[in-house]
């Protein structure tokens, strides 16, 4: 059976124990998808970048408005929650729209990798393509805003099965690509060292609203109820949530209230931290990773 062999099976019952700063029961971080889409990207053989023919104004449209519009409104709840987001970036963002990179720093966001564009993907790409990829991101995040490039979400999580393995060769800490836990989990890869990242696609706003077709006071009461859940089972061992967003969909008028709603709750429990992707992962790597390794019977990290 083909298997992709990135992590080994973990029962949750025994797992090594994990605690978050301060003893925290729950690590939440926002992962802010703040995407650039071409009008007429190259052709992809996977799939389909637009879902209608080219030129594709209406959905083009729909996601320009989060960067004209819906960025500052987003931006603005989260500042008045206390809440830093942890930043999904196209990188060609930055040399399109840097006043949004400009106020991210101001903000002190962390900014991570989401590809060039979110219309080019990586299925298509060999070895050094990705490579390539990946040193374009990291370049541009660092002359834009001076941070290091040390998380990643493939552009449309089009990942291939070596990335993760290029990833860590690359000095990546976190990815986001495999969505497979509520815990950090060491990966298996051929040099180096990676973790993966919870990242929920059941929050995740877009397949929420947009495929599911589910309401906004749905989707209120499903965030709190994911936030009480992993508080519970915090107690046992530290857990993770993730609230994956776009502004061109969560910061609509008619969502922003909701959206402000949910941050207060969240923000407001005893024993939530209040953390950035890469808080999570370096207090991990620094704290439990070794452990979690020799539990699992994984070789010690490069």
């Amino acid at each position: 059976m083909r298997e992709p062999n990135h992590y080994p099976y973990a029962p949750w019952v025994g797992r090594p124990r994990i605690t978050w700063p301060d003893g925290n029961r729950l690590a939440f971080w926002v992962g802010v998808n703040i995407e650039f889409y071409e009008l007429a990207p190259p052709p992809s053989a996977t799939r389909s970048v637009w879902y209608q023919p080219e030129p594709d104004i209406t959905n083009y449209g729909h996601r320009d408005y989060g960067n004209r519009v819906a960025f500052e409104r987003l931006a603005d709840v989260m500042a008045d929650h206390g809440v830093r987001g942890s930043v999904s970036l196209n990188v060609a963002l930055c040399d399109h729209l840097p006043q949004i990179i400009e106020r991210c720093c101001e903000l002190d966001w962390e900014l991570f990798s989401h590809g060039v564009y979110n219309t080019r993907y990586l299925y298509e790409l060999d070895e050094d393509e990705q490579r390539r990829v990946i040193a374009d991101c990291r370049e541009t995040i660092r002359k834009y805003s001076g941070q290091s490039l040390d998380g990643w979400l493939s552009p449309a999580v089009s990942n291939t099965e070596t990335t993760q393995h290029i990833l860590a060769e690359e000095g990546i800490k976190y990815t986001l690509d495999l969505m497979h836990d509520d815990q950090p989990t060491p990966l298996n890869v051929r040099k180096g060292r990676l973790i993966s990242l919870p990242y929920s696609i059941e929050l995740n706003d877009v397949p929420f609203f947009n495929f599911r077709g589910l309401s906004t006071s749905e989707y209120v009461a499903a965030c709190k109820a994911q936030c009480d859940q992993l508080l519970e089972e915090g107690e046992d061992s530290g857990t993770v949530m993730c609230l994956p967003l776009h502004p061109y969909v969560i910061a609509q008028p008619h969502r922003v209230e909701a959206f402000a709603e949910i941050l207060d709750y969240i923000a407001n429990k005893r024993g939530v931290w209040l953390a950035t992707g890469r808080e999570i992962a370096d207090w991990y790597i620094a704290h439990h990773e070794a452990d979690m390794r020799q539990w699992l019977g994984m070789e010690a990290a490069a």
